[in-house]
């Protein structure tokens, strides 16, 4: 809890969301390739979180006491809570794997094999398999305490060995490492089945059942798994001044050989080993972490389904975006009304279509766009490019410090500024997470401008498995204030003139949307109607939250959507009363922002890339989009109602971090993402319809 107010601390909060989709791979009624994908996701998750947000922690640790002093938080009692919790999961995940998930793959003739499963012809064709692609890569090390320390390389897999040499029963152990070369090779290997089976090998038992080719000379005790994750945050100086872009290489280099966050290891281990695998290693007892027998279950992305269709969620199929693909013209459709799509229920089509046809339309004169993340291919790119050969004058804002993404991003602008785009990169101080772009058009003299907002980014890999919305506007109330934050972009001059529509990070995003739960709290102590909807993935800026807190204490009816972080604790008494919260994780990643406001009846609602954390509105440039189209209002309101209503993925979010399933009195199943996509398809029919009616 917080000093004043119920506060729960972020990464603890973070933590019981990376539960929800531990969650999701224990639950039964999600079919069994899925559940294997949720402990991906899960795995994954913990990975980046080790190496950026428990790194913080471990350097809090080491500050001054002096320093220490001043901050909100005690650091070693958080880390410890946090590491405490990581333990407790670790124990619940091996037990997923081992006791339902390996159950279940066997009732489908799908074997996970161990080396003393293995029949003689499958154990030659390990030998084989070892000798062939593998011998190369494992690069086996004897361990020697002050003399040989070797250094692990960040988040590869190794085997730890315990041994002693041959005929001497009564010497102490000897102690080795050897790579597990998954980063060259398949994580699972297929091994030769019988009719009907398909068997299956991880690449670690196949080091381990190999380990006694490489130390000839000893006997083998047994073996342990270990992976080492380093500190993966870029340690950039925020003055303003310098060059961005090459610090931001500096330090991709410098984050490779970073110091440890965690070495993960078997459980199984004797403490004997551990401890002289600690001092080898230079590691402290809150850098150890137990897990189970295997280690970056990530890999899990890559466990084949061997065209099972029935073991996969059914399909799908993204809907296509009708005004649009029946149009001879996306541009021209933009410029008669609003339009709204959702991916993945809807294509990602519609946003390749405004780029390619603006990169090869005559009239069209710019095109300005932010990259935050871009996909590794994306025609999005290639039509920028198309657009400079065709004599418009293209500029891109690349933002290179979109952590783990800023090789990417680098790699990008480079490719982009050779072709002729105009490319601008981020300075220090100030990231930039608006995700929008301009296209200008003259005809007979007279220029327009169009816009896209959304709240993902221009990265067609993501749109397929990340639920966002995207507006496409000629409103002038809009495009003009859009204009103007490329021109701050590009310029690095603040604005002349104030925003009136558009919320804008550090100018008038944190004040405005305090003005608007003020003016709730004052509607509610007249006794009026007051409410907020909020759908967000992160909630953890405090002076938000004390708002919160105050309007559900006047009255006001909150209610919150959201996916992550959630500091805010709702239905505590005299506090949270009036504030309710749930969070939905499913098939999707909830990623959209949409916030609402009752307004005296006037609803105000906007969308946008900015989640409510002090870093996302204070310390950034983020867009808050006000929808003024009647229509997509009323889409975007049915869409949170099929979310306030769902009894099947919902959790409840409440002070004891239960993740409770959230269940309704209606008899009636609510998914909301299933539920979603077919109101989307239904939109379609009664599109068509209606056009075959005139």
């Amino acid at each position: 809890m917080h000093k004043s107010f119920p506060y729960i601390e972020r990464d603890v909060s973070w933590l019981h969301f990376n539960y929800r989709v531990l969650q999701e791979a224990k639950d039964s009624n999600n079919p069994l390739f899925e559940r294997i994908k949720f402990l991906a996701i899960y795995s994954s998750n913990l990975s980046e979180f080790f190496a950026v947000r428990v790194a913080q922690h471990r350097n809090l640790v080491r500050i001054s006491k002096k320093t220490k002093k001043e901050l909100d938080i005690h650091p070693r009692v958080v880390l410890k809570e946090i590491l405490d919790l990581v333990k407790k999961q670790q124990i619940e995940f091996n037990e997923i794997f081992e006791n339902q998930i390996v159950p279940e793959l066997d009732k489908h003739n799908i074997r996970m094999l161990r080396r003393l499963d293995m029949s003689r012809e499958q154990r030659e064709f390990v030998d084989h398999y070892f000798q062939q692609n593998m011998l190369p890569y494992v690069q086996p090390v004897l361990l020697l305490k002050d003399k040989v320390r070797p250094f692990l390389v960040n988040s590869a897999l190794y085997l730890t060995v315990e041994m002693r040499e041959k005929g001497k029963s009564k010497s102490g152990a000897q102690y080795a490492i050897v790579n597990i070369p998954s980063e060259h090779l398949p994580r699972f290997i297929d091994l030769p089945s019988k009719a009907g089976y398909r068997d299956l090998i991880m690449i670690d038992d196949i080091v381990r059942h190999s380990i006694t080719w490489l130390f000839p000379g000893y006997d083998v005790l047994d073996t342990y798994s270990i992976k080492l994750t380093r500190d993966a945050e870029l340690y950039i100086d925020d003055e303003f001044s310098g060059n961005l872009v090459q610090k931001i290489k500096t330090s991709l280099q410098r984050r490779k050989i970073g110091p440890a966050s965690r070495l993960v290891y078997d459980r199984t281990m004797p403490k004997k080993f551990l401890v002289y695998l600690q001092d080898t290693l230079n590691l402290e007892n809150l850098d150890l972490l137990p897990e189970g027998r295997y280690h970056n279950n990530f890999d899990f992305f890559k466990f084949p389904n061997f065209g099972l269709q029935n073991l996969l969620n059914s399909e799908l199929a993204p809907l296509q975006y009708l005004p649009f693909s029946q149009s001879d013209s996306v541009l021209d459709e933009i410029e008669k009304e609003d339009h709204l799509i959702h991916v993945p229920y809807h294509s990602y089509d519609p946003v390749i279509q405004f780029f390619e046809e603006a990169a090869h339309d005559p009239d069209v004169t710019h095109i300005k766009i932010i990259q935050y993340r871009v996909g590794n291919r994306s025609r999005i790119m290639d039509a920028l490019m198309a657009a400079v050969r065709n004599g418009k004058r293209v500029s891109a804002f690349v933002e290179v410090k979109a952590r783990f993404d800023e090789e990417a991003n680098l790699g990008w602008g480079e490719v982009l500024s050779k072709a002729g785009v105009r490319v601008f990169y981020s300075w220090p101080g100030l990231k930039v997470h608006s995700k929008m772009a301009v296209v200008r058009k003259v005809r007979k003299g007279k220029p327009l401008l169009l816009t896209y907002f959304s709240t993902g980014n221009f990265n067609e890999s993501t749109a397929e498995i990340y639920s966002d919305i995207g507006v496409f506007s000629a409103d002038k109330r809009l495009t003009a204030e859009a204009s103007r934050i490329f021109t701050l972009l590009e310029t690095q001059r603040l604005p002349t003139r104030e925003f009136k529509h558009l919320l804008v990070g550090l100018f008038n995003l944190r004040a405005s949307l305090e003005q608007m739960i003020d003016f709730e709290i004052s509607e509610a102590q007249a006794g009026r109607e007051a409410s907020i909807i909020l759908k967000l993935n992160n909630l953890q800026d405090e002076e938000i939250i004390a708002r919160l807190y105050q309007a559900s204490a006047a009255g006001v009816k909150v209610k919150l959507i959201v996916r992550g972080i959630c500091c805010l604790v709702p239905g505590v008494r005299k506090v949270s009363d009036n504030i309710e919260g749930i969070s939905i994780v499913d098939r999707y990643l909830e990623h959209m922002r949409i916030f609402v406001f009752h307004g005296a009846g006037e609803q105000k609602m906007y969308m946008s890339s900015a989640d409510w954390m002090t870093r996302n509105l204070s310390h950034r440039i983020e867009t808050a989009v006000p929808i003024y189209d009647s229509k997509i209002k009323s889409v975007i309101m049915d869409i949170l109602e099929l979310q306030l209503n769902d009894n099947i993925k919902a959790r409840i979010l409440d002070k004891n971090l239960r993740n409770t399933y959230r269940t309704t009195d209606s008899d009636i199943p609510v998914q909301s993402q299933i539920e979603t996509y077919f109101y989307f398809k239904r939109q379609n029919e009664r599109y068509l319809k209606a056009k075959k009616i005139k």
